[in-house]
């Protein structure tokens, strides 16, 4: 069970992914050696971070690594203003140590529950 800072072990829920899971391949044309740089990263475990301006083809690479990979893909709208708290979420311990949600959820629970148009 995954534990807190305190040690202490925090509930968590199984999620269904299977609704975003893609199941046609998205449409992408490699520029470059990015799709071996990504599986590699993958395999790896090593972070990435893909930078570039609006409507370059970052979301689009990500969506057809997704789908190569077989995972599951939800994507978020953000902005400068979203801090980390906002992505994970807010936490205070209770009574026995335990963590529990203060505020809002975070935005990738509320995305989640959004209907997809």
């Amino acid at each position: 069970m995954p534990c807190g800072v305190s040690g202490a072990p925090i509930r968590t829920t199984a999620m269904d992914l299977t609704p975003y899971r893609l199941t046609a391949e998205p449409y992408y044309h490699p520029t470059g050696h990015e799709i071996a740089l990504y599986e590699h990263a993958y395999a790896h475990r090593l972070p990435l971070v893909l930078k570039g301006p609006t409507g370059c083809g970052k979301t689009r690479f990500v969506e057809y690594m997704a789908w190569r990979l077989g995972k599951p893909l939800i994507t978020l709208a953000c902005n400068e203003d979203m801090t980390a708290a906002d992505l994970v979420g807010r936490y205070l311990l209770d009574a026995d140590g335990m963590p529990v949600m203060a505020g809002e959820r975070p935005v990738w629970s509320r995305e989640r529950d959004r209907p997809i148009p």
